[in-house]
């Protein structure tokens, strides 16, 4: 990679999961640089969702590099994403027509319910998963698909952990790591964070910054999309044979689905 950036620059790996992500330096100078990065990049650095995009480039492999402004930032704290900040960019980026346009164009399809249960049983065959409390899940899914009323969908991050929202030296917030990104019901978000990081008695105020009501049908939907997460993650860590994270799951879809 130091190759194409020039002499006097060091890369080093920036961790994640993907290994794809990387730090250059060149003197006091540094860039955020990443291997095959979400496409739409571009549209998040012009609606300050991620740090400034500085270039693209191809390589003759066909993968893409892009560079992004390097900021001296942290993640936020638990605890903070109860802000309101953090709902009023969530609501920014689900009401992104940009983000929405950009999307559609690339070809994706919608993550809907039905696509998303389906794709959860082909992985139980698939991994040949015998796991009563899946099971049990993924019934629930099914039982419950009829009350999930229609929605316009938008741009969701698909991963609202907090450790993906940075602060920078300037006290401008960003949302990173797009690359799990998908059209679905806001609810996929919205549920994932405020059971996360909610209390339930604060509900209603922090989707009051958000701009949205707490009504019963999207108490309902987000609950549906959190059993669906917490049944995909199950699944990922079975197939991976992480007994430890698969128990902790397995103990949060027995109390989700028994609520």
């Amino acid at each position: 990679m130091e190759l194409f950036l020039g002499e006097g620059w060091d890369v080093l790996p920036a961790g994640g999961a993907t290994g794809e992500a990387y730090v250059a330096r060149h003197g006091d100078y540094q860039l955020f640089i990443k291997r095959n990065s979400s496409p739409f990049l571009a549209v998040l650095s012009a609606e300050g969702i991620v740090p400034k995009l500085l270039w693209t480039k191809r390589l003759e492999s066909g993968d893409v590099i892009t560079a992004q402004r390097w900021i001296q930032g942290r993640e936020l704290k638990a605890k903070e994403m109860m802000n309101a900040s953090t709902a009023t960019m969530l609501a920014n980026i689900h009401g992104s027509n940009e983000l929405l346009d950009m999307f559609k164009r690339m070809g994706n399809e919608l993550l809907n319910p039905a696509s998303m249960v389906e794709n959860m049983y082909m992985q139980v065959a698939l991994y040949q998963i015998e796991d009563e409390r899946i099971h049990a899940g993924l019934n629930f899914l099914e039982r419950t698909m009829g009350q999930l009323e229609s929605t316009e969908y938008a741009v969701c991050h698909g991963d609202i952990n907090h450790n993906n929202w940075m602060r920078d030296e300037q006290d401008n917030l960003y949302l990173i790591d797009w690359d799990g990104a998908t059209v679905a019901d806001p609810a996929l978000d919205l549920g994932l964070l405020l059971y996360t990081y909610i209390p339930e008695s604060q509900w209603e105020d922090w989707l009051g910054h958000y701009g949205l009501e707490l009504t019963s049908s999207l108490r309902i939907r987000m609950h549906w999309y959190v059993v669906a997460h917490t049944i995909s993650e199950m699944l990922w860590h079975q197939s991976r044979h992480n007994v430890n994270q698969v128990e902790e799951y397995r103990e949060a879809l027995s109390f989700l689905v028994s609520c």
